[in-house]
């Protein structure tokens, strides 16, 4: 058989909590989901961010080359 959670009872009249008491909520919430991160090392980081430079530096020589080469068919095409 499932067990009952306990609700926490409403702060308003309407049934519905307040935005304050909403928020605190969330903040509470959010605080138990950053403890359960693992968060990266620096290392880790360190790696992670070179990665990305590398990949971004090969992509944009890659993208300016085919911009060069199709730049120079329209120019030739319409010359």
């Amino acid at each position: 058989m499932a067990k009952k959670q306990a609700q926490p009872a409403p702060d308003t009249a309407e049934g519905k909590p307040n935005v304050f008491s909403r928020f605190a909520r969330y903040v509470d919430e959010s605080k138990a989901e950053l403890r359960k991160v693992t968060w990266p090392t620096l290392m880790e980081t360190r790696k992670a961010t070179l990665a990305v430079l590398g990949f971004v530096a090969v992509m944009a020589v890659i993208l300016g080359l085919v911009d060069f080469g199709l730049s120079s068919l329209i120019k030739f095409i319409l010359s």
